[in-house]
């Protein structure tokens, strides 16, 4: 598979050397630092052990990376600059071996610290750093525009539908007089909605790399059937659950708030799913840009992302998440807003639909930003004092340094490497 590897010169194979582990790093970065996106919420609500979260998170990040992720690669590939104006293949690989190292680098900073930060930001700004810096008239700035006016409209976007969630989940269960029974009755409608975002984000385009492909009603009508099975499964475990006579209020709404912590753990396998689908796109579009023009030796914007450069970057996130992944966790899940789980549901539910939609129009949004307007969305249903709004000032700031601090320091690598081997 990568025979031709063994022609190239000995600087040529540095060259791909050093593309490779930095893309790895970059997914590694990636993986230790939006694995919160995921699971942080979850883990505040006490829905899932810290432990067990990075083992869900592991899975479902690596099947979304490997299933789902080319939609996006392919925009920060060659969307976001034009490749054919550069003459000189070299100048390409090395125009996006510095978005790799600087993007990475920035996420490595902001993960020590335990900052939120999007990746997506980094990424996108190395790139457009490294594109003015070689010709201003390489950025595709229309392009630009859209992935920016994306980072304004997904994070509303988010908060919006985790509004519109969890008002309605008050209304029609913890309003009632019997939450529990009415958590009964709404419980499968819950579990079908969620396994059919599921199900039509991996059957619709998402299985064409190993050969199974569904067009878009054939993946809605099959996404519906193994809902509806999987929702009268539930159907039937709610109505033979036993369920203990609450002896107070308090009690009662702690019983709903059990259930819905079941509900979120599956919330938070589609998030950990889409996440893995969107932002994989940070680490190994580069480095398949990379990979190919060495490979061809020439520029070719439209080449698809092979099989075992996905395997890289899902690689890279699930270890990434195995091993720093708890420093970022507290800050989403516990220092915004007080997360449960029917709000930890709600919010992870709106931030899965949003991510999924924007990775099927091959939109790199990020995603720290939809969870953060999700949770901001959980927060606002609930009255605008229930907001830390201190955290949410730190978390902004961090995302206004990233486009810059990444553009600068891609600029200056570029540089660098091309003194050494240009």
């Amino acid at each position: 598979m990568l025979d031709w590897i063994i022609a190239l010169s000995i600087a040529e194979k540095a060259i791909i050397a050093l593309a490779l582990a930095s893309g790895f790093y970059m997914a590694w970065t990636i993986g230790a630092n939006d694995v919160a996106n995921s699971m942080g919420t979850s883990v505040g609500s006490g829905a899932l052990t810290l432990k067990r979260a990075v083992i869900v998170a592991g899975i479902f990040e690596f099947l979304g990376a490997v299933l789902v992720g080319r939609h996006v690669s392919a925009t920060i590939k060659s969307g976001i600059i034009t490749p054919g104006l550069i003459n000189d293949p070299k100048v390409y690989m090395l125009a996006m071996l510095s978005c790799l190292i600087a993007a990475a680098f920035w996420v490595f900073v902001a993960t020590y610290y335990s900052l939120p930060i999007s990746t997506t930001h980094s990424i996108v700004g190395a790139v457009i750093g490294v594109g003015l810096l070689i010709s201003y008239q390489m950025v595709n700035f229309s392009i630009v525009n859209s992935i920016v006016l994306s980072w304004v409209f997904s994070p509303l976007l988010g908060a919006l539908l985790a509004f519109i969630f969890f008002k309605l989940i008050v209304r029609s269960i913890f309003s009632k007089k019997e939450p529990l029974h009415a958590l009964r009755n709404v419980g499968p409608v819950l579990v079908f909605f969620n396994i059919f975002i599921i199900c039509l984000s991996v059957l619709y385009k998402g299985l064409a790399k190993i050969g199974l492909s569904f067009g878009a009603l054939q993946a809605i009508e099959l996404s519906a059937v193994i809902a509806i099975t999987v929702a009268m499964a539930s159907a039937y475990i709610f109505l033979n659950m036993d369920y203990r006579k609450p002896r107070s209020d308090s009690e009662k709404y702690r019983q709903v708030e059990r259930i819905f912590g079941y509900l979120q753990i599956m919330t938070a396998c589609s998030v950990a799913f889409a996440h893995g689908a969107n932002d994989v796109a940070n680490a190994i579009g580069p480095l398949a840009a990379i990979m190919h023009t060495m490979e061809a030796g020439t520029i070719d914007a439209t080449s698809g992302i092979p099989l075992y450069i996905l395997f890289i970057g899902g690689a890279g996130i699930v270890i990434g998440i195995s091993t720093w992944g708890y420093k970022v966790i507290d800050t989403v899940g516990k220092k915004i807003t007080e997360i449960t789980p029917s709000r930890g549901f709600c919010a992870e539910l709106s931030t899965c639909i949003t991510v999924l939609l924007c990775s099927k129009i091959g939109l790199p949004i990020s995603t720290t930003q939809v969870l953060i307007g999700s949770v901001i969305g959980v927060g606002f249903a609930r009255g605008i004092s229930a907001i830390d709004f201190s955290i949410i000032r730190k978390i902004i700031t961090s995302w206004l340094l990233t486009l810059p601090i990444s553009a600068l320091s891609s600029m200056l690598i570029y540089i660098v490497l091309k003194g050494i081997i240009l």
